[in-house]
């Protein structure tokens, strides 16, 4: 068996990412194939590299364009943070060096995570979300009303400032912000997270991960938008409307072997920590 191919890439905004891209470089490349190397925020040229592992230099953000980017040929990513919370990218460069050969033999590893498939009514083509679909009302910011149907049948209409729909890797971001809860990344299910609804009977809701998701836009605002992981956003008016479901296709991330499954949600959201005198 030879060695395995290895593609490192980095991303352009993160300060320490030229230094330690060419730390890595000459490192990995004593011990793996290093068939890509790149500082960029293209990501194209991996699909044509065919690694076995993708180390990516930044933060969770980085990750969820790369993952989309990706598409159906997903290769699992080893996340180093470079970023603030690094809650998907669980290595450091000392972890990641430490744990190196088994992180790029053992694929008992990897995880697999889900992604929503979204698209639009007038759309002819779907749309990859990593973490999370936000429909946010935007200025001049009056309440928007949505329609949301479930499997065919209507679920509710929700007056407020939008609605996210999470997967389990997207619990932790905007939806455990707006009060939405955790689902720990193996639960096969949807966080429907209504955004300052203006009812109290209004509650997050976990549905099933083959549920077919439509919600129509009643009501919009000129600013209203459909956002995608935080990173794309597409506008939406009054009529429109758009349809999530679980795609097909499933991230792969390689979890850190130093750690247990609940140490980042203990250790960076310190969940479930006492208060302190």
């Amino acid at each position: 068996m030879g060695k395995p191919r290895i593609y490192i890439l980095a991303n352009p905004r993160k300060d320490s990412a030229f230094r330690t891209l060419a730390d890595l470089r000459k490192w990995v490349s004593q011990r793996a194939e290093v068939v890509g190397a790149e500082i960029t925020e293209d990501y194209s040229k991996i699909l044509h590299s065919n690694p076995d592992r993708l180390i990516v230099l930044g933060g969770d953000g980085t990750m969820l364009g790369v993952a989309r980017v990706l598409k159906e040929r997903q290769v699992p990513l080893i996340g180093v943070n470079l970023g603030k919370l690094g809650y998907l990218a669980e290595f450091s460069v000392e972890d990641l060096k430490e744990t190196f050969d088994l992180v790029v033999a053992n694929d008992a590893l990897i995880c697999s995570r889900m992604i929503l498939e979204v698209r639009l009514d007038e759309a002819a083509n779907t749309l990859l979300a990593v973490n999370d679909c936000v429909i946010q009302a935007g200025p001049p910011f009056r309440v928007i009303e949505l329609d949301v149907h479930v499997d065919g049948e209507h679920l509710t209409t929700i007056s407020g400032d939008g609605l996210i729909i999470a997967t389990p890797s997207g619990s932790t971001a905007h939806n455990m912000s707006a009060g939405g809860p955790i689902l720990l990344p193996g639960i096969r299910a949807f966080v429907l997270t209504p955004l300052s609804p203006h009812s109290l009977t209004h509650r997050p809701l976990a549905v099933e991960s083959d549920s077919l998701i439509h919600v129509s836009v009643s009501q919009a605002n000129p600013g209203t938008v459909v956002s995608i992981d935080g990173q794309l956003t597409l506008p939406l008016e009054s009529g429109s409307g758009l349809t999530v479901r679980r795609s097909p296709i499933e991230f792969r991330i390689v979890r850190n072997p130093k750690y247990s499954r609940f140490h980042t949600l203990v250790t960076k959201l310190q969940w479930g920590r006492l208060p302190t005198q």
